[in-house]
């Protein structure tokens, strides 16, 4: 088994899995190239078989193994994509497979990983974060020695992501200037920068993560792997608490930077790919281009690694939440109401103009809620308009609090 990351290992890797995954299409999106003023492409592994990459490194992994460790099955942790991946691999190879997700995996992920799976599979939802559904499978590894197939810190794992940037290189019809990588466990990253970095070295490499997860982040200002010590699991495919040593190993020295992006931005860039571009990308998918938006123009050629696309339709409700608070259109408010008669007219006549219109309305406190305040969400149609509408709360006579997104409370909104 290989120990060292290397290029000449991606391009075996590329020959091992040719013939069950497909090269996926690098195309130019005209709304981001128009947005910020460059060239920019995105690599479409949304397409990819299990719509996501991850089945390039778990079947490069599980097709080196050597007879004996088939025969003892294998076991996986996931926050959904790679166990779609594994279990694939276990129906095309004929090895049994145990993938442990957490309960916060979507139903369509948990449901993905069975199908490809059948009878060669078995899902264990276990723990609410993937970093205590890996502890679990580890357990399960050494107490009946099944092969334990890592979602990014193995060389093997991180040889068949790599083949992401040989097609990327292979494909782009001009020098890669700028190439933007959604970062989880640096799994997908450390493979990417290796071919990378020995094939074209002056693309400028950047990784993306989510603010709410920001391991990678964590790790360099540590010079190690750390431990988040929150969680916010919305990204779930990039939802990792820590990092892996590995993979840390090779970004820290071959990525050019990493970039924290809040969930808002990749609730809004998801919904510009769906109803623009006709692209569903799930969160941790929709990273790259949201750190694109985020970063601004750049020169030359950008490409944003499309990670995946399986996302549950039932999600959307909290994405458009998500985005509208980020781009400030809507606001929360607790306004305690006076026990007299007209405080609420007051409220919607004095208060609130023409295009604020209130779209939750729900009292804090469920038994004499004349005693309490009311949890007020009120949406603009300009975010321009708060300031507005902050001064006419403050000459009110009502008691207004306004719910500011980074704060504890808030959390219970979403």
């Amino acid at each position: 088994m290989s120990t060292v990351l290397t290029a000449t290992g991606i391009e075996q890797a590329a020959r091992r899995i040719d013939s069950v995954v497909r090269r996926t299409a690098l195309d130019e999106n005209q709304r981001l190239s128009a947005l910020l003023g460059s060239r920019t492409l995105l690599k479409r592994e949304d397409q990819q078989v299990c719509r996501s990459y991850k089945v390039r490194g778990a079947f490069n992994l599980m097709a080196s193994l050597p007879d004996d460790e088939r025969q003892r099955g294998v076991v996986c942790a996931s926050a959904g994509n790679h166990g779609q991946g594994v279990a694939f691999a276990c129906s095309r190879l004929g090895i049994r497979g145990r993938v442990f997700v957490p309960s916060t995996t979507p139903k369509q992920k948990r449901e993905r990983i069975a199908a490809f799976g059948g009878d060669a599979v078995e899902l264990v939802v276990v723990g609410s974060t993937y970093d205590e559904a890996s502890a679990a499978a580890h357990w399960e590894s050494e107490r009946d020695g099944a092969v334990y197939v890592h979602p990014f810190d193995d060389v093997r794992t991180m040889e068949g992501q790599g083949t992401v940037a040989r097609e990327i290189l292979e494909q782009a019809d001009s020098p890669v200037d700028t190439l933007l990588v959604p970062v989880g466990g640096g799994g997908l990253i450390s493979g990417i920068a290796t071919w990378v970095r020995e094939h074209s070295p002056r693309t400028r490499i950047i990784g993306a993560e989510p603010a709410g997860a920001a391991s990678m982040t964590a790790a360099l200002k540590h010079g190690a792997p750390v431990a988040l010590d929150r969680l916010d699991s919305f990204v779930d495919g990039a939802a990792v608490g820590k990092v892996g040593e590995q993979s840390f190993a090779v970004a820290e020295q071959l990525v050019d930077d990493v970039v924290a992006v809040p969930e808002g931005a990749v609730c809004t860039e998801m919904l510009d790919l769906y109803q623009t571009d006709g692209i569903i990308a799930e969160p941790a998918g929709a990273l790259a281009s949201a750190a694109a938006r985020q970063l601004g123009p750049t020169a030359g050629t950008t490409v944003c690694v499309v990670s995946g696309g399986n996302n549950d339709v039932s999600r959307y409700s909290e994405v458009v939440e998500r985005s509208l608070v980020h781009v400030g259109l809507r606001h929360y408010f607790l306004v305690t109401f006076p026990q007299q008669p007209g405080a609420l007219r007051h409220f919607l006549d004095g208060v609130l103009d023409k295009g604020e219109d209130i779209v939750a309305f729900e009292y804090v406190k469920k038994s004499n809620r004349e005693t309490g305040p009311a949890l007020v969400g009120i949406e603009l149609e300009d975010a321009q308009d708060l300031d507005s509408l902050l001064r006419r709360m403050a000459d009110s006579p009502l008691s207004i609090e306004r719910i500011s997104p980074g704060s504890p409370l808030f959390s219970f909104l979403l």
